[in-house]
């Protein structure tokens, strides 16, 4: 099998199964042999700063020496971003074998009726990869709620994390953000330890701390974390922590927040489990950290920032970091988004900051149409442009912001994010 038929093989899968629960992915597993039995993992869930939060974790522990694992989703431009080994992408040969291996069996269940979706079967990739791979720890991120997402088949990891919670996948995790969170905490297992992100409401922080005591895991809060901000720019954050000085190349302030939920996570690591991570490891490797898409500084001239920010606490970010690093500049924003988001809510927290306003639909099936989104915008930007795709609106972007030195900032969606990434990069080279 080539790799791009294991990529057909793939997406040729269901996005959503038949019905909730566990109990397919279980059979598949151990049809493969419970490969996730066989890993320890650090397991992450939240609504904002997941994947933030996993990089740094995966990167000072691949500085420290570790052989780490590292899933994540969505894939900002390549498929392969979802499964990692130190940094560095499943190969492709790695993923069409264990395609090739594990689609027949998964296919066969479908026939009778256990219908493997597509984030399922990618997770089952990913657990035989790293335990053939025999890695020594695994960064693992949910890819929706906590309680009945399939990254949910581990044994109890070494620590949970909680990121901070907000309204999202409404449909499916609940309609308030209680009923979010109950989701949320589904990850966290018996006699463990729990790393709980600064939330937006105490009340949040307190259920959390409830599921932390009902499990018998020793729970700590983040924001308790001593980091001290130097300087700030679009270059990035340098932060004082346990007398020494480095620097967070994931620009906004908010990620000041991640920084500290990672560094609680990796102090567990250290003082429960003995991981052997000591200043350097920790300084070398959060100034290695990347995470496309967010707040990520593309372009300097002119300045294109690209954000996948796509709800209202992403949305709050990122326009608290607009008014941080560019208050005084003309912006011209890029916009498409789902139509099963809080957009008007998210639309409320960026107005009038910018004086065009593009608009798009994203090639999701769940978009907002452009012209939909732009009559949501009405009133609140001074000028709204429709494009009809990505490309003109890159191209409408460049020649605005060439005639009136305006920065230029993308929003509202991760898959808009991966559509309009590399058509940027390739209009600056």
């Amino acid at each position: 099998m080539t790799y791009n038929e294991a990529l057909e093989k793939i997406h040729s899968l269901l996005h959503f199964g038949s019905r909730p629960g566990l109990d397919r992915i279980l059979k598949l597993l151990d049809k493969i042999g419970n490969p996730q039995n066989k890993c320890k993992f650090v397991h992450i869930a939240g609504t904002n700063g997941k994947g933030s939060v996993s990089q740094m974790i995966s990167s000072v522990l691949t500085e420290s020496g570790y052989k780490t694992g590292l899933f994540i989703s969505p894939f900002i431009t390549d498929f392969r971003e979802r499964i990692q080994i130190n940094g560095k992408m499943i190969p492709k040969k790695s993923l069409a074998e264990i395609v090739e291996y594990i689609y027949p069996i998964a296919n066969e269940m479908t026939h009778k009726g256990d219908i493997i979706t597509e984030f399922e079967f990618v997770n089952a990739v990913a657990f035989y990869y790293y335990y053939i791979e025999k890695c020594d720890i695994v960064v693992l991120e949910t890819g929706m709620g906590g309680l009945l997402d399939c990254t949910n088949t581990i044994p109890a990891p070494l620590c949970s994390v909680i990121t901070p919670i907000d309204l999202d996948h409404t449909a499916v995790l609940g309609e308030t953000i209680e009923e979010i969170t109950e989701q949320k905490c589904g990850i966290i297992k018996e006699n463990s330890f729990t790393v709980i992100g600064e939330q937006t409401k105490n009340s949040i922080t307190n259920q959390i701390i409830s599921h932390c005591c009902n499990k018998h895991n020793d729970y700590f809060l983040a924001e308790k974390c001593n980091v001290k901000v130097k300087i700030s720019t679009l270059q990035g954050t340098t932060v004082r922590y346990k007398g020494r000085e480095f620097t967070l190349p994931l620009v906004g302030l908010h990620q000041i927040n991640n920084l500290k939920t990672a560094l609680t996570a990796l102090q567990i690591l250290k003082k429960q489990h003995f991981f052997d991570i000591n200043s350097t490891d920790i300084d070398f490797g959060i100034s290695k950290t990347t995470n496309p898409a967010r707040f990520e500084l593309l372009s300097k001239n002119p300045i294109v920032i690209l954000d996948g920010a796509h709800n209202p606490n992403g949305m709050g970010a990122f326009a608290k970091s607009t008014d941080e690093y560019l208050k005084d500049t003309d912006k011209i924003l890029i916009m498409g988004m789902l139509k099963d988001k809080d957009i008007e809510t998210s639309i409320d927290l960026i107005k009038d900051k910018f004086t065009t306003l593009i608009t798009l639909s994203v090639n999701n099936p769940r978009t907002i149409s452009g012209a939909e989104l732009a009559t949501l915008c009405s009133g609140k930007f001074k000028n709204i442009v429709t494009a009809k795709n990505p490309q003109e609106a890159v191209d409408i972007a460049f020649t605005l912001a060439k005639e009136k030195n305006s920065a230029i900032m993308i929003c509202g969606s991760l898959y808009l994010a991966g559509e309009i990434r590399p058509l940027i990069i390739d209009k600056i080279k």
